[in-house]
């Protein structure tokens, strides 16, 4: 092709042959799209070019580390790099860094910005445009995954408050870290994310009625106990089981307490009420470590009195189970 046929001929990059002869033969299309960014900043700028390229830290990472086997950037350039910091230690971005920022033709933070007051129908703040930038920058999401990220905190927020309510930005942030300790820092890797939270969410609808709880969601104590049960994979029948005897035992739902027990199953690996029963005729051993109320002083033959009564309970229960299996069965 002669070169007068290729499109924008202007701005020419100085791409050596020695330099395209080995990214060819290497056969990386990444290898070779980071090392065209670096040529078109005009310098070694790994952090920089990850940015303009939006890519993770993983992906820029292995196209460099191919890159220093083709012998096309300095492995020292690598090791001088500015290492990430942790989680807990964002920086303090100033007006400058924002306004550098957004006067980046080649930075997608403007259009991020556009989209993002777009969705929240507002000009965000400066304080706003510092937690964005902080999702961004800092935690380094990729735009494609704080979009999704905006509009699970938007539906999230009109579920809880009503139609037409938006999340502050302080709250985008928040959650943005849990996505990143989640592991939620790529497209594919985010819708995975949503789709788990929609999972527990309908299964968090189905467990709440057998606890005694209506008409409200779970608050984020109670999430954390759902969550752990619900990946345990204990069913209906057994989540029943035990909140039968917490309430038997405390009064009224106890979560911890509750939790213990279904944690000690889980232990023993008796999930179903078939298993759980099987191993209460044994005295399975993790029996043993279910905590026991600390009984009241003088408790003496009252305390006798209230075991018996319970047993009492738990066999008339048991007796009814029977007698309903019998009448399906007739």
């Amino acid at each position: 092709m002669a070169m007068d046929t290729l499109c924008f001929p202007g701005g020419v990059l100085a791409l050596s042959r020695q330099a395209a002869d080995r990214l060819l033969s290497a056969g990386s299309g990444d290898a070779a799209l980071l090392y065209l960014q670096l040529l078109r900043l005009d310098g070694v700028d790994r952090e920089r070019a990850r940015k303009t390229l939006n890519w993770t830290e993983d992906r820029v990472f292995a196209a460099w580390k191919e890159l220093e086997k083709l012998g096309l950037v300095d492995p020292a350039a690598s090791a001088s790099a500015p290492a990430r910091p942790e989680p807990d230690q964002p920086p303090e971005y100033t007006a400058a860094d924002l306004t550098r920022e957004l006067e980046d033709s080649d930075s997608p933070f403007p259009f991020l910005v556009a989209e993002v007051q777009r969705s929240l129908g507002k000009v965000l703040s400066n304080a706003d445009l510092k937690a964005l930038y902080t999702i961004y920058d800092y935690l380094a999401l990729p735009a494609e995954v704080i979009f999704l990220l905006v509009h699970h905190c938007i539906a999230e927020t009109e579920e809880k408050y009503g139609p037409g309510r938006r999340p502050r930005m302080s709250q985008i942030k928040r959650e943005a870290y849990r996505w990143v300790q989640a592991g939620a820092d790529t497209a594919e890797a985010a819708d995975a994310y949503l789709r788990r939270l929609e999972t527990l969410r309908r299964r968090e609808d189905q467990l709440l009625p057998l606890l005694g709880i209506y008409g409200r969601s779970p608050v984020e104590s109670e999430k954390k106990y759902l969550t752990a049960w619900i990946d345990w994979g204990f069913p209906d029948e057994a989540i029943s089981l035990a909140y039968e005897r917490t309430v038997l035992r405390k009064g009224a739902l106890n979560w911890a307490y509750m939790n213990s027990i279904l944690k000690n199953w889980h232990a023993a690996g008796l999930h179903t009420v078939e298993q759980i029963e099987v191993g209460d005729s044994k005295g399975a051993s993790w029996k043993q470590s279910v905590p026991k109320a600390p009984a009241p002083a003088g408790a003496g033959v009252q305390g006798e009195a209230d075991r018996r009564a319970r047993d009492d309970m738990e066999r008339m229960r048991r007796f009814l189970e029977q007698e309903k299996k019998k009448a399906g069965e007739s």
